[in-house]
């Protein structure tokens, strides 16, 4: 299952939009929104796939947000999601309440922790854990999304253009 892993676009459509581009470009069937949303109008743009969303400190208005994300039939986690994938549980966090994104990695429960907050993209283990920045649509150089291969936990980052 490949699985597109965006974050930080806060509400800035033109960046948003052609990530969206590239993630039907890659084929992906899932996407994971690591937080700082920042609009109900980004939502809309990941319709084409099961998306799963958290907040993030940007994200002030929880309830609209959520009230977008269920109108448009995706999922919110709220701060902290863990879903299970081709045998697979991955977790998903903004990574601005640290003790969330310490306690995912450390668990050794998820084979794949995502998380967003810094605009950094990278990825390392830390035992049998691949964490995950995919880096940041908006407010970031270069603007950077990430792709995962399940269950090989393949990463391929891109940038946006």
């Amino acid at each position: 299952m490949r699985i597109g892993i965006v974050s930080d676009t806060h509400g800035h459509l033109g960046y948003a939009r052609k990530a969206v581009e590239v993630l039907a470009e890659n084929r992906v069937e899932r996407v994971f929104h690591c937080g700082d949303i920042g609009s109900s109008e980004i939502v809309p743009l990941f319709a084409p796939w099961p998306t799963h969303f958290v907040f993030g400190n940007c994200d002030h208005d929880h309830a609209e947000l959520e009230r977008t994300i269920e109108l448009w039939e995706q999922t919110s986690h709220g701060l902290f999601g863990s879903v299970e994938l081709e045998g697979s549980h991955v977790a998903l966090t903004h990574g601005h309440v640290p003790q969330l994104l310490r306690e995912a990695i450390s668990s050794q429960r998820h084979r794949l922790v995502c998380y967003g907050h810094t605009h950094l993209r990278e990825h390392h283990y830390e035992g049998e854990t691949l964490v995950l920045n995919p880096g940041a649509l908006f407010r970031a150089n270069p603007h950077t999304i990430a792709i995962v291969d399940l269950p090989e936990l393949t990463v391929t980052s891109l940038e946006i253009l």
